[in-house]
């Protein structure tokens, strides 16, 4: 089968990343004059997620420093629902692995999937919340806003999404993913966001939003009050600005080379792949992918796969380092085991390209619209195959990159990636 030469892309992007991240929490924080609503000696629950944020030990290191400086005693809670195997040993593992421990923070990392009840929403749901942040005298809520991978809404994830979700724990997180089949997202992160808000002691929310570099490029604190008004304001922003493939639909065969939870919550995003399996989610059917193919897991996933049912092609190497427990627990406990579907798989790369280019209908394999990238994050460069050439030189933000060359393979038949992960 003749396959299509490719050729590398490369996007520009405008960015404007924060160069002194310490620099910057410090005056976002000298912004709320905590010296008049921290007395010394208060202990400060500051939460901590699963998700890859860029720089998210040096944030929260911050955040430490600053509360010690005025008398406080914070303490880091882990704030990321079902993740790390629904276990507290797990969920310390999980941050650990973002830098984020005992011995870096300088405070403690106090775990545990106990929650209290404080209240419940107008639906009739009790309202959890993690049972270390309900015993501290404030809570510091740290989050990335960002577009969400299953709904579209005024908000989406950012502060109340963790406050629902992430402080939840997996009582919570199990229990409104339920509630999401019935009354949607919005409503859910909505009504036990606000109840959190009104009935837990939230002092202020440290609010994330990453550029196309996937990079910090807005850090923004702001008092409990203004916390919903800024989870709208911020995510306008960073949807404005989150990276995407170019405008080259249609696209034949997406080849993808790695998929993780810290890459997205779907492993790979569906705001970038424009698609989504779960039934009661919705969204725009751009860009136009026929067949995509995920070539492996990114290391620090450990093995959950979630998100491997997007796909329609997948290897043998993939599908030998998934971790069913922590796979069928995400995919469970968010309501969608679609997810966690295992798609055809094969030995080797070549193998799948060339079953996956029979499914092409009557396009020519030579001919065939294929994009290759590193993951739905990494987006500044990328292949195409050479039928897309004309196309992308119409764009005026994509560069076109040397010469089309043949797909390279390994002596295992498997597909040599150039494209950069990190």
């Amino acid at each position: 089968m003749a396959f299509p030469k490719m050729v590398k892309i490369r996007q520009e992007f405008k960015t404007n990343p924060i160069q002194d991240i310490p620099g910057t929490v410090s005056a976002e924080l000298a912004k709320l004059n905590l010296r008049r609503t921290m007395k010394p000696g208060a202990s400060v629950a500051i939460t901590a997620g699963s998700r890859g944020i860029a720089d998210i030990d040096i944030v929260i290191g911050a955040v430490v420093k600053e509360l010690k400086e005025i008398g406080a005693k914070p303490f880091i809670v882990p704030a990321m629902g079902s993740h790390g195997g629904g276990t507290a040993t797990g969920q310390k593992m999980v941050l650990a692995k973002y830098g984020i421990t005992k011995e870096t923070m300088g405070v403690p990392i106090r775990s545990s999937m106990e929650v209290v009840e404080i209240g419940s929403t107008s639906h009739g749901l009790p309202v959890f919340l993690d049972k270390n942040a309900s015993k501290a005298d404030h809570i510091v809520v740290v989050a990335r806003i960002k577009p969400h991978t299953d709904f579209k809404a005024p908000i989406e994830s950012g502060f109340l999404k963790m406050m629902t979700i992430g402080l939840g724990k997996q009582s919570g997180a199990d229990l409104y993913h339920q509630g999401v089949v019935q009354f949607g997202y919005y409503p859910i992160i909505l009504a036990v966001g606000r109840e959190v808000l009104k009935r837990a002691p939230v002092a202020f929310g440290v609010g994330l939003v990453e550029n196309q570099r996937d990079e910090l490029a807005i850090i923004r604190a702001v008092p409990a009050k203004e916390i919903e008004e800024t989870d709208r304001k911020l995510l306008r922003t960073a949807k404005r600005i989150m990276p995407r493939i170019p405008a080259l639909d249609p696209i034949d065969l997406l080849i993808v080379d790695q998929i993780g939870k810290e890459i997205s919550g779907s492993g790979m995003d569906p705001n970038v792949i424009g698609r989504h399996i779960v039934p009661f989610a919705k969204f725009p059917p751009k860009p136009k992918i026929l067949r995509i193919f995920v070539r492996d897991l990114t290391p620090n996933t450990y093995g959950n796969a979630t998100g491997i049912g997007l796909a329609d092609f997948t290897s043998q190497r993939l599908v030998d380092k998934i971790d069913y427990q922590a796979t069928y627990m995400n995919c469970i406990t968010g309501g969608s085991p679609e997810q966690g579907r295992i798609p055809p798989h094969y030995k080797s790369d070549h193998e799948t390209i060339e079953t996956a280019f029979r499914t092409f209908g009557l396009v020519k394999p030579k001919d065939a619209r294929v994009v290759h990238i590193a993951n739905t994050l990494r987006l500044e460069e990328m292949e195409i195959s050479e039928s897309m050439m004309a196309d992308a030189k119409t764009l005026s933000n994509v560069t076109v990159v040397g010469k089309p060359r043949p797909m390279a393979f390994d002596r295992r038949r498997n597909l040599i990636s150039t494209l950069p992960t990190e």
